[in-house]
């Protein structure tokens, strides 16, 4: 991993950009747009005989329908693993647990006598839930799209996930069976993103029949062409977000573990040669030490090769920094979508934090936790926009809808102020309305 040694720099004088200086991926969105482009406008044109064109194109599958059948996801549940199975209850046990309490209360406000506004939090009526299957499978993302989905709500869930060959066509058989664990049962066999302008159009079959019905919201992680998708539809539909490869940053001292720093670098960069792994420490040793240890451990890993090309790239680096303010400050900077604290003191310094996905404090929670079944979610915000957004929760599925209720004399009250604020907005007709009521 490449080192970027920021120390004695601002003992200097210097004024450091740390947005400019964390290492980042460099993820070209508005080209692939450019790409996904006519692939969107002929799902939207063809409807499923261009996404059963897509999917020999770019999976290698030859489907003859895109929605996978009834009986498909109860094989599917019936066939799992029993040790998936429970681990699969678990996540789903905890991740309920902890966005049940995201569930909103509606308020009402009284402004005047006889003059109130209400805010009434009202659920999506349907929503198009990604779930990635390139490089690996992802059941536990149909967790995290779901269990939020259905605590605020939402009537109407479809699960879109790419074909493979392995599994007749269909997608994964263990994304299927917790489809099944979950009560969803409009899943298709669908990738990239043709399966965002599935979502965002509604397609039918050659003869017209409606196959999969238009949604309102679109969620999930997926690859950049995913990510283009979204952001040439936004607006036809709404998206959490425009996810890009995953990153952890670990801030450190010198009482962390280099083999439990090392072995957290790794475990992000298995998913993508993209996925970004970077350390932040004042620590020169741990620095020295985490690198010795990657070695053996990267060359232990299944994923050799894609774990090597993450640690190895432009995404991923080790910051020394001159203290774990300076090192707040950098991570604040790189607003990560996992960062790890292994400090002395770890929760106070995590308490520090103010741009992050989600935190992860002290040595026995690493991000694979969260991964699975911490109960946190994992669809969080990527590439430094966890400074502005948040990860997936029920309030990603909920709309605030103001209710305003006055009565002739609280209306009669605020006449006045109406007339007087149209006016200088050059709108007489706004206040024309009002007094059009007290003839």
């Amino acid at each position: 991993m490449r080192r970027i040694d920021l120390r004695g720099r601002l003992a200097g004088g210097e004024a450091l950009d740390y947005r400019a200086l964390v290492p980042r991926a460099l993820i070209d969105v508005e080209s692939a747009v450019a790409a996904v482009a006519p692939i969107c406008a002929d799902v939207r044109e063809r409807g499923v005989p261009a996404l059963i064109e897509l999917a020999a194109r770019f999976d290698g599958v030859e489907l003859t329908d895109i929605r996978v059948p009834a009986d498909e996801l109860a094989a599917a549940l019936a066939g799992l693993d029993s040790d998936v199975r429970t681990a699969l209850e678990v996540t789903i046990e905890r991740v309920r647990e902890v966005h049940a309490e995201q569930r909103r209360t509606d308020t009402t406000t009284t402004i005047v006598p006889g003059g109130t506004v209400s805010e009434r939090w009202v659920p999506v009526d349907r929503v198009g839930l990604y779930v990635p299957g390139g490089l690996a499978v992802y059941p536990s993302s149909v967790v995290m799209n779901v269990v939020p989905a259905q605590e605020a709500g939402v009537g109407s869930l479809a699960v879109a996930s790419p074909p493979q060959k392995s599994n007749g066509g269909w997608p994964d058989s263990t994304i299927l069976a917790a489809c099944e664990l979950l009560g969803v049962h409009d899943v298709y066999a669908v990738g990239g993103g043709q399966a965002v302008a599935m979502f965002a159009y509604g397609v039918r079959d050659a003869s017209g029949a409606l196959v999969c019905a238009p949604v309102d919201l679109v969620t999930g992680p997926g690859n950049v062409y995913v990510a283009a998708a979204k952001r040439l539809l936004r607006g036809l539909i709404g998206i959490d977000a425009e996810a890009g490869p995953t990153e952890i940053a670990v801030l450190a001292d010198d009482t962390a573990d280099p083999v439990h720093v090392a072995a957290d670098l790794i475990s992000q960069a298995e998913h993508d040669p993209l996925a970004a792994s970077v350390l932040v420490t004042d620590s020169a040793e741990l620095a020295d030490a985490v690198t010795a240890e990657l070695e053996p451990q990267v060359a232990a890993t299944k994923h050799v090769e894609r774990i090597t090309t993450a640690l190895g790239g432009e995404q991923s680096g080790i910051v020394l920094v001159d203290d774990l303010d300076q090192g707040l400050d950098v991570v604040n900077a790189y607003a990560a979508e996992h960062l790890e604290i292994q400090t002395r003191d770890a929760a106070a310094v995590a308490g520090r934090v103010r741009n992050a996905g989600a935190v992860f404090v002290g040595p026995w929670a690493p991000v694979s936790l969260g991964d699975y079944c911490a109960g946190s979610n994992h669809v969080l915000p990527t590439g430094g926009c966890a400074r502005h957004s948040s990860g997936l929760s029920v309030q990603t599925f909920l709309r605030g809808i103001h209710v305003v209720s006055y009565d002739e004399e609280a209306l009669r009250a605020a006449a006045g102020h109406v007339t007087t604020l149209a006016a200088a907005e050059d709108l007489p007709a706004h206040g024309a309305a009002v007094r059009a009521r007290f003839r």
